[in-house]
């Protein structure tokens, strides 16, 4: 028999599924394709034989962006509303999201602010400036990035431009979901994966 405590936990997490957005039907509807690729699961020799086991790369790297950022941001910016979109949207970041929001924007037609540290490398400003063309105003504040994210957030407040968060957004999430989705894709039929390992 469940105790009391047990069985309230179970109650929470069902309210919570029933409450958590369908990513499945997000990430069949979602619009990264607009601007991302599908990109290849790529065998690794090297690797698969250092370690004895067929290894696949999935590779982001191949993207507009060199990375799978451009499909949270322009999922995410896709599905702002027309008064959003004309309002403008913020984000902070120093590297691949911060580009993918540029992207996002000049595909949209949606001005950008984007809020990097100081000490952000040119390297990476340039590279947002490049994506991003007359879309993006890039903001640099703040020598750390706590410092970069409190100024994005007040720009939220004092301009309504809309946060577009790297994670922990439906949107993006599905967008990046949309990676999981090619690989059952590309790996349909004949060939079994054991396992899929993500860097965090």
């Amino acid at each position: 028999m469940l105790r009391r405590s047990t069985l309230s936990c179970l109650a929470a997490v069902r309210r919570l599924s029933t409450q958590s957005p369908n990513y499945r039907r997000m990430i069949l509807e979602s619009r990264v394709y607009d601007v991302a690729e599908q990109t290849p699961l790529q065998e690794a020799p090297a690797l698969s034989h250092a370690l004895q086991n067929r290894v696949l790369l999935k590779r982001e790297d191949l993207q507009p962006v060199f990375s799978f950022k451009i499909r949270g941001a322009y999922n995410k910016m896709a599905s702002l509303s027309a008064e959003e979109k004309a309002a403008g949207c913020v984000c902070c970041s120093a590297g691949n999201h911060a580009q993918g929001v540029a992207l996002s924007a000049r595909k949209l037609g949606v001005r950008a602010k984007i809020v990097m540290p100081l000490a952000t490398p040119d390297i990476k400003v340039n590279a947002v400036r490049h994506h991003g063309g007359e879309f993006v105003d890039i903001v640099l504040h703040g020598k750390t990035f706590d410092d970069a994210a409190a100024e994005a957030r007040r720009l939220v407040q004092e301009e309504k431009l809309t946060m577009i968060l790297p994670f922990d957004d439906p949107y993006v999430i599905a967008g990046q979901g949309t990676i999981g989705m090619e690989i059952l894709q590309q790996t349909s039929g004949s060939e079994k994966l054991d396992a899929i390992f993500v860097a965090s």
